[in-house]
This record gives C-alpha cells, structure tokens and sequence, in this order.
C-alpha cells in the first residue's frame, strides 16, 4: 500500500489541478467520503449529533463539504470555527442551510461556552482542524490547542463521542509521526487519497486510530519517488518463494551462519534455527570450534563447520580462510550473531567480507556484533563485492552513520533511506514498524508495533529470516521485506495466543510455520 509524504501530497494535488482535477473538486470528493465515513461510525444518522471542529485550510474545508451532506442526510450537525473563513463558499452553504455555526473569535469573550456545550452534546466530532501542512509544534497560545485540549477532555467522559480525523490526527507530522502533545487520539482517521507516512510511525500510528484510506479522485499517477509502501499480507504473500511438489532440498538453497561465541551461543542457535525455519533447504553453521559441543546436540538439523578460535571462545586466526574456503555452493552468509567484539572477531569479519568472490553468494546479511565491527571499518561500503543487508537496531545504526539515537528515532525513514541509498545496501532499520529500504531508496514499512519482540533473539531469529529467504532466490530487498512482515505477523499472532509479555524468541521461531501458513492462506 503506497503511502505518500506531505511533499509527495502537494505534487500530486498539483499534477492534478494541471490535469484538470481542481481542488474544489478534490474537496468535494474528500469531503463526501468523510460524511460517509461518519454514517458508517454512527449506523444511523438521522438527528444524530456531530460537531465539526473546522481548521483554517483546506481540512477545514474538507469538514465544512462533509457537514453539509450530514445535515442533508438528516444529522444535528454544528460546526465550530478557528477563525473566520472570508468568502468560502462551503461555509456560506452551510449557512444558508442552517447549520449552527460558532468561531472560537465569537466564542473567546464566553470562554469557549459554545465549545463546551458542543462537546457536550456531540455523539461524534470530526476533527478538521490541520491536515499535512502543519508541521510545527501549536503554540499553546493558539486557538486550536485551547480547542483540542477541550476535545481530550471530552473523549475521556463517561460516554465520550467517537473522533473522526481527517487526513492526519490534528498535530500529528505527515512525514515521521511525531506528535504534538496537543494531538487526540482518534477513533478512525479518513486518509485521502493515500495514507501518510506519519500515519505509520509512532506515536502516530497510536494516535490514528483505525486508517480508511478513501479515494478522492486523484489522478492515477505514481507519487514521487522512491516509493514508500507499507507491507501488506496480500503483498507479502506473493512474494512468497514457491514450493512445488516436485522440489528437493537442494531446490531452496544453502545458507551459511557465521555465528556465536562462548558468551552467545544462543544467538547462533536462533540464527541457524531462522534460517531453517524460512524454509532454506540446507543450512550450516560455522562456529568457533571450542563453542561448537554446545551446540552440536541442540542443532540437529543443521550442519556444522568448527572454525579454529581463540581462548576466549571467539572466531580466531584463520577462521575467515578457512571459512572463505568452504562457501561454494552457499547462496547466503549470515554474519555477525553473538560473534562478539574484539580485535580478532573485527579481522575475522574483514577478512572475510572484503574478500568474498563476485557472483557467488546471493546475499551478505551482517547483524549485532557484525555491525559493530563494521561501523569501525572507514569506507566498508566500497570494498563489498556481494550485496548486503543491514539488520541494525536504532543503537546499531547511530554506530554506523554517527547520529544519535534520538535524531535517528525522530526522522526514522529519512535516516534509513539516506543510508542505504549513500551505502548502495539494503537496510533493515528495526523497531516498532520496522523499515526496509533498498539501494535506490524504495521502502517498505511494517504495519506492526508489538512489544511482544522486545525481547533478547528476536533480531538474531530475523537476520535468519533474511538469509533463509535470499537462499530461496528472493533479491535482498525482497527477502528482507518478506522476513520483517513474517517476524512481526508471527509475533502479532503468538501475542494473541500467550499475551505482550512472557514471549521468548524461541517461541517465535517456533510460530514461523502457523504464520506462513496463514499468509499463504493454506
């Protein structure tokens, strides 16, 4: 499902006016879906009471179409004004209609009677007030935060009145999701034309409510690129590999682990045991060779290449020629799980990296100590010869690019699609509603934001995923797509059956054939 910035808006709604597609047109067209959106919430709609809180642009014109066909269709419709609305001919309709109209101007030398009685009454208000234009924070001064300050307090009454949002939640960012600390929350928030980026980021995912995307007769032109889409089951699910009943396991590739470490040998467990459970047709272990009884009589399903290691029970010298020597035939390396960090694991890692063969493997997936490692190897991004995925958490990637956590939290998407499209490497940003970006900057985000992988191994399970799904012929960007959707669709569904907390990544792993199955719709 596309979803489009508040930049990417405005060149549409231009294109559009250029190919004869007004904007009066566009706001009746929004506008009717909104009203319709509200007979839907309502059930019935005659005498039913709905406030109308109307910005200054266009949302606000938006609110005024929609409380005219309201009022038509038999509804108490009242509509409370910002500031006036010089010579809109939406407003002057409803006028003539007698639908009661308050300015928050009028209302000021009362102290906001109207609004509080508004409120009061309303079954259901429709929340016009800012729509993707707005995007600093609202004074505390200014008229709309005294009106959404009033609107919270309705929405926590005993028999609060549902909340209808146009296009975004008021005070919520178009592009990342920020919220102003005005912004309500929303029963059900009305997107026209596209969904917003912002809509699909916290907090602003939590503030939106359920999202009905609605058409309003855009042009169909494709929005500016890259492209940003959100990650949707029937996307997901034909981007599946095939399984014929033909196949063998020499069908769905070979995926090499290099992994763990004295002090992490579950990570190697739950990458190797990803892989696997991705649906690869044979997957190998490459382990230190003094760690490598601990996890022989666990992984019976995956073979095994001890590598010489260290005393301190890390990849060693000579571990990435003797490594380097074994990959024929492999379709995909995972490295980095549990590797642990020192002088040694970093020239094992560089070792190896740097001197992959072109066109033999597939795919490069690099996680958790990888990452590390290679955040200290200035330029790593030039001397790569097999493409890559990066499978950083937000601490991970501020080691990569230098920026802190929080310039990283708060543009998200910006942060991601800059790297990876400077990189030239797919990038799997983690976190609630994940992010996947290509070289070129396309993303995918996730429509999921579960606690229930919160927990230590879910990024070792995912970077398994990634490697399982390259093995099986899928291109970087699409197996890391696949394996984001499939990791959070399994711990949506294990959230479900166990609850948000107590969830361990081996359980998750153990979900992966349930969620496939149903994605398949098998």
């Amino acid at each position: 499902m596309r979803v489009v910035t508040a930049a990417e808006m405005r060149a549409l709604e231009e294109e559009s006016e250029r190919l004869g597609v007004s904007t009066e047109q566009l706001m009746a067209n929004a506008g009717l879906a909104i009203a319709q959106e509200a007979w839907l919430g309502l059930g019935t709609i005659d005498e039913r009471r709905i406030l109308v809180l109307v910005g200054p642009g266009n949302n606000g014109g938006d609110g005024l179409v929609a409380a005219r066909h309201l009022h038509e269709w038999g509804a108490r419709v009242a509509c409370y004004l910002v500031s006036p609305r010089i010579d809109d001919p939406n407003l002057k309709a409803i006028e003539e209609l007698g639908v009661e109209t308050c300015s928050f101007e009028e209302d000021a030398d009362e102290g906001q009677i109207d609004l509080t009685r508004l409120l009061a009454e309303a079954e259901l208000v429709i929340d016009a007030l800012l729509g993707t234009g707005r995007g600093r924070a609202i004074d505390v001064a200014n008229p709309i935060a005294v009106i959404l300050d009033q609107l919270r307090a309705a929405r926590v009454r005993s028999f609060p009145p549902q909340l209808i949002a146009v296009d975004l939640p008021s005070g919520v960012s178009a592009d990342g999701g920020q919220a102003d600390l005005h912004a309500v929350a929303a029963d059900v928030t009305v997107a026209l034309g596209f969904s917003k980026v912002g809509l699909q980021a916290l907090p602003g995912s939590a503030l939106a409510g359920r999202v009905q995307v609605v058409d309003i007769g855009l042009p169909p032109i494709r929005p500016v690129t890259p492209a940003t889409d959100v990650m949707t089951l029937r996307d997901v699910s034909a981007f599946l590999p095939e399984r014929p009943a033909d196949s063998n396991k020499g069908t769905f590739g070979r995926v090499m682990v290099a992994a763990g470490s004295r002090h992490y040998v579950g990570a190697a467990y739950l990458s190797t045991t990803g892989a696997m459970r991705a649906g690869a047709g044979l997957v190998t272990l490459a382990c230190p060779d003094n760690v490598y009884p601990l996890l022989a009589s666990r992984l019976v399903e995956a073979t095994f290449q001890p590598m010489p290691s260290s005393p301190e029970g890390r990849f060693g010298p000579g571990a990435a020629a003797a490594l380097a020597a074994t990959l024929d035939g492999y379709d995909a390396l995972l490295l980095g799980c549990g590797m642990g960090q020192s002088q040694e694991t970093m020239a094992f890692e560089r070792d190896l990296i740097f001197n992959l063969p072109r066109g033999g493997l597939r795919g490069l997936v690099i996680d958790a100590d990888g990452l590390t490692n290679l955040a200290q190897m200035p330029g790593w991004w030039g001397r790569l010869a097999v493409p890559a995925v990066l499978t950083p958490h937000p601490g991970e990637f501020a080691r990569l690019t230098g920026a802190s956590v929080g310039e990283i939290q708060a543009a998200r998407l910006d942060r991601a699609r800059d790297a990876a499209m400077r990189w030239r490497q797919v990038l799997v940003l983690k976190g609630a509603n994940t992010i996947v970006v290509s070289a070129d900057g396309d993303a995918w985000i996730s429509p999921f934001a579960n606690p229930v992988l919160a927990s230590a191994g879910t990024g070792d399970v995912l970077a398994g995923f990634v490697a399982g799904f390259i093995a099986q012929g899928l291109s970087p960007f699409r197996a890391a797509t696949v394996a984001v959707y499939v990791h959070a669709a399994a711990g949506e569904l294990l959230a479900k059956e166990m609850g948000s907390s107590g969830v361990l990544a081996g359980d998750l792993v153990a979900a992966i054939p349930r969620t496939v199955k149903e994605i398949r719709g098998e």
